[in-house]
């Protein structure tokens, strides 16, 4: 419903075979060009304000490009720097193109190494020298690196110290691009022990080039660098001379997987878009595991590097529950739990009338926790038939039976989204009107005045869509009651690992909660809260503990809930509207492999996060005294 920015999305491939195997059995040299393409698309979802790519010509001779990247802003990124890609093209004849052995010298872009990104910015910086990938230039090919990752870092400024100390001026304060001139330094620093060895081995200069180039192992400068890396990150790379890698942080907060067979190596953020592209089946992808890197060499030999001991491992919850594509077969899955585990909830919401009740979904990323949830229905309605059967000891007639089995619940499509009309929405006075049209009805799909409408959504996060859209849409259908379920749990924190969540007042529930604070007189412990976070500040991160967490402790779940439910009624709406969230217990049932839930529960799994929640809380409140 409320659209988040979030996670970016990253793809490699890294052909095994040369260009002309690839041209022989698939017609064209531009088969892992056209794999990645592929990957990126069905990552859209992850990144829609850049995107970019680079690839790797092992081959090259002296004084001929062998690193290329293109990147674009908007939307339409991936198509803008496809487009750009087979533009260079164009200059060369039709069997020069058909040529992979011409391609492979002379032809742009007619690599063995592909790497993509998909961009969403969550740090406030735009503008295309913040799409990755980024890249480091040198006349020495192994000291040429090129990066992209899905990531947040929370202490760019400990890394920025870490690499100013050695007498590094990096140009700009991003993370990706701090992180680019950390690893490139330990890279040169990696170059010169090869060029040592070969001086020692009594080699000089081509071969010592060769040795180097031969011998360079980026797994060394990825466990001096990644010991102060604090956040969420899957990073890409590959190095001038052939060898790319691509590392998962110890929390295993961000997702990667990959696969491999004879002719190619690929990884992505998310698994079925490998399944897609390479069709294979699940089994055969291969989860990259948390503190793991996962480096081929320019020989095109594959190993699994243990750079980090695994933290405690949290992967992302919100990635099962909103992120991630529900083409998964276990995230479908645990989307469907989600819906299911809310069955009790709701039945309280409707005081048990469920046959006048319809139910349906927002779209369209709450559609499986839809099906969870009627499934979860339909077996409650089964054992209640059960029970009245057995209740009636045989004396049923034919007529009764058939009356009682026949109960089903009643699921129609209520909210149909508008996908055209957000462009058009302007700011000004005229906003909210067209942004209660965002979304539309089906007209006459419940008894007015007699149907409860329960509607399900994978998240309310802000409470926005609901007051100036949702609501006033559904109102028009006349229900009893309006039922608004979120398949999660209350959004309760910011996000530091790769989400634009970032400040308190984001929040429907924290603005909940800080309103029954003041309704109750409690606001003698919110200043406590306040200076509690202030005496941390001289504190490590380390030290640092989460006080934000006693401000939702004064109050139950449900109270805050029938706050929200409150706050986001639109002006002129009288009907009975209830909110119901997931439960936390609900969650971790739902998606035990991915208890990481920062969000619900600002158990943060870094101390950068605890820090960073921290100077949220304290800025929330210097902004309202400012006021």
């Amino acid at each position: 419903m409320e659209q988040l920015k979030h996670e970016c999305g990253v793809a490699m491939v890294r052909l095994m075979k040369p260009l002309d195997h690839y041209r022989r059995k698939y017609g064209t040299w531009m088969y892992g060009l056209n794999k990645l393409y592929l990957m990126m698309e069905k990552q859209h979802n992850r990144g829609q304000e850049g995107a970019g790519l680079a690839c790797l010509k092992m081959n090259a001779a002296p004084g001929e490009e062998f690193l290329y990247r293109e990147r674009a802003e908007g939307n339409e990124a991936i198509k803008k720097v496809f487009a750009a890609v087979h533009e260079k093209f164009r200059g060369f004849a039709p069997d020069e193109l058909e040529d992979s052995d011409f391609a492979g010298r002379h032809i742009p872009y007619s690599g063995e190494i592909y790497m993509g990104h998909l961009r969403y910015s969550t740090t406030g910086k735009s503008g295309l020298s913040y799409v990755h990938p980024f890249l480091r230039r040198s006349n020495w090919r192994a000291k040429n690196l090129c990066i992209c990752a899905n990531f947040n870092m929370t202490n760019v400024d400990e890394i920025f110290s870490a690499i100013a100390v050695k007498g590094q001026h990096p140009r700009m304060i991003s993370d990706t691009y701090i992180l680019l001139e950390q690893l490139g330094h330990r890279l040169d620093r990696e170059s010169e022990r090869r060029f040592n060895e070969a001086l020692a081995k009594g080699l000089s200069d081509t071969d010592i080039t060769e040795y180097i180039e031969r011998n360079i192992d980026v797994a060394a400068p990825l466990r001096e660098s990644a010991p102060v890396w604090d956040g969420g990150y899957v990073l890409c790379g590959v190095t001038g001379s052939g060898e790319a890698f691509a590392m998962r942080d110890p929390w295993g907060i961000r997702p990667a997987f990959w696969y491999a067979d004879d002719e190619v190596w690929a990884l992505a953020s998310e698994r079925p878009v490998l399944q897609t592209t390479f069709n294979v089946e699940a089994s055969e992808i291969r989860e990259l595991m948390p503190g793991q890197a996962v480096v081929i060499s320019r020989s095109g030999k594959m190993r699994l590097e243990r750079i980090m001991e695994p933290e405690r491992v949290l992967p992302c919850s919100f990635e099962r529950v909103y992120f991630s594509r529900g083409s998964d077969v276990d995230i479908y899955r645990e989307r469907k739990q989600l819906g299911r585990n809310l069955v009790g909830p709701i039945l309280e919401a409707i005081d048990g009338e469920i046959d006048d009740t319809v139910f349906s979904y927002i779209p369209n990323t709450a559609e499986s926790a839809f099906f969870g949830m009627a499934q979860g229905f339909n077996e409650y309605l089964n054992k209640c038939k059960a029970r009245e059967i057995i209740g009636a000891e045989g004396k049923l007639t034919p007529e009764q039976l058939e009356k009682i089995l026949a109960r089903r619940i009643r699921t129609e499509k209520v909210a149909w989204k508008d996908i055209k009309l957000r462009t058009f929405i302007s700011e000004g006075s005229s906003r909210n009107d067209l942004a209660a049209h965002v979304y539309d009805i089906t007209y006459g799909s419940l008894r007015p005045g007699v149907d409860n409408l329960v509607v399900i959504d994978d998240s309310i996060v802000r409470g926005t869509t609901l007051c100036e859209s949702i609501l006033r849409i559904l109102d028009r259908l006349s229900p009893k009651r309006i039922v608004v379920v979120s398949s999660s749990p209350q959004v309760r924190y910011p996000d530091y690992y790769g989400i634009d969540m970032a400040r308190m007042d984001e929040f429907i529930a924290f603005r909940a909660a800080m309103r029954l604070a003041g309704e109750r007189g409690l606001r003698s412990v919110v200043e406590e809260i306040y200076q509690d976070c202030l005496a941390q500040r001289s504190l490590s991160a380390g030290r640092m503990v989460n006080h934000v967490k006693r401000l939702y402790a004064l109050f139950t779940d449900k109270e805050i809930s029938e706050k929200i439910a409150e706050m986001v009624r639109p002006s002129g709406v009288d009907t009975e509207i209830h909110i119901v969230y997931q439960s936390l217990d609900g969650l971790h049932d739902a998606c035990p492999d991915s208890p990481g839930d920062w969000y619900f529960s600002g158990d943060y799994p870094t101390p950068g996060g605890v820090r960073r929640i921290n100077e949220a809380f304290i800025n929330y409140i210097e902004e309202i005294y400012k006021k």
